[in-house]
């Protein structure tokens, strides 16, 4: 083959591959909450035709005759959206997730979406308070913990979510690590609705040991703007494993022993800060490493005069409170530490200060 019908082949190739039909949206999955049993649930799948041809959708198929579909018959032009509109006919109870496949000129295989839900007899909303308002959204909890996790738990806790707003939200999470995912049922929030997210951990992916914060940000809608009002704050303790240490390393491991673990400080009284003194004894026959030391809250300095302390030996923690910088904190000072004690794994002190 000579040069020039190379180029010609590879640019024919470049061509096709640009005008290679795909069909996008973004969300395959629409989550109803709780459907009223024998009431039909229908919902919409908005996507688009992202190819550089017209999009042709020959077939539509789901998992069962208890979902019905509709959707465009006639060629959908390039970079135009369209809906697919599904209706569960919810004759049974309990949990469904409904399948139904797109079969176009986009490919061989079918674009996969879900519908999903449980059908309940009566729809019952959380009763509890919403003290925390986000935009138009308001939620019972703003700062979530995931305490004592070990290495390999998915733990998961749920936060309550309220639309005081006059639209439809369509609540979304933003900025979420790699190690947090997000999953709101129902997707979509009728004005004076509510809904439950669930976050989820997945231990694996964090990084350190101890305590790992972040902040994520609820929107109504996909596409909403990042501010400071939207903001929930997640803590994650990741504990050190000893679940393979032998009897006689347990009778040999070092054993941390605190002169406090509740830090009195008194009141500032005017001060802009004040300081405390913790002694830390290694009580035990090995030398105690502290492995972590950090800080649940801004206004808290420390200094650990050593890190590895020796069995018999102390070591002083010294704790500064900055008036200013709690006044401003959103929970209580706190100081976490994780350390090669089996029986201490996770040390918090609690600071007292008015």
């Amino acid at each position: 083959m000579t040069n020039r019908h190379m180029v010609s082949l590879l640019l024919a190739l470049s061509v096709g591959g640009a005008q290679a039909q795909e069909i996008s949206t973004v969300n395959t999955t629409i989550d109803c909450g709780q459907v009223v049993f024998k009431q039909p649930v229908t919902a919409e799948f908005v996507l688009n035709n992202s190819g550089g041809q017209p999009l042709i959708i020959s077939d539509v198929r789901t998992d069962c005759g208890c979902t019905t579909v509709s959707y465009p018959k006639t060629a959908i032009p390039a970079g135009e959206r369209f809906k697919v509109t599904t209706t569960y006919d919810a004759k049974q109870m309990g949990h469904f997730n409904k399948q139904i496949g797109i079969y176009s000129n986009a490919g061989d295989n079918p674009m996969m979406l879900s519908l999903k839900g449980v059908v309940v007899p009566q729809i019952s909303d959380f009763q509890g308070e919403y003290p925390f308002q986000l935009g138009s959204l308001a939620i019972d909890v703003n700062d979530i913990v995931f305490d004592d996790v070990n290495r390999g738990d998915n733990p998961f806790q749920k936060i309550h979510i309220k639309n005081n707003g006059t639209e439809t939200a369509e609540p979304v999470f933003m900025h979420l690590p790699d190690y947090l995912k997000a999953e709101v049922s129902p997707s979509r929030i009728a004005s004076g609705h509510s809904a439950i997210a669930t976050i989820i951990l997945d231990s694996h992916r964090l990084r350190d040991l101890g305590l790992t914060q972040t902040s994520i940000y609820l929107g109504s809608f996909i596409g909403d703007k990042v501010s400071p009002e939207k903001e929930i704050t997640i803590s994650t303790v990741l504990l050190p494993g000893f679940e393979n240490m032998t009897e006689t390393q347990r009778a040999n491991a070092p054993k941390a022993r605190f002169s406090t673990l509740s830090l009195e400080m008194g009141s500032f009284n005017g001060k802009t800060k004040k300081n405390g003194t913790i002694k830390i004894t290694n009580e035990g026959l090995s030398p105690l490493n502290i492995r972590s030391l950090q800080m649940f809250t801004a206004g808290l300095e420390v200094s650990l005069n050593k890190t590895l302390i020796e069995p018999g030996k102390t070591a002083s923690l010294k704790v500064t409170a900055i008036a200013e910088l709690l006044n401003r904190a959103r929970s209580k000072p706190r100081i976490l530490m994780i350390t090669n004690d089996p029986e201490n794994t996770k040390v918090t002190i609690n600071i007292n200060i008015k």
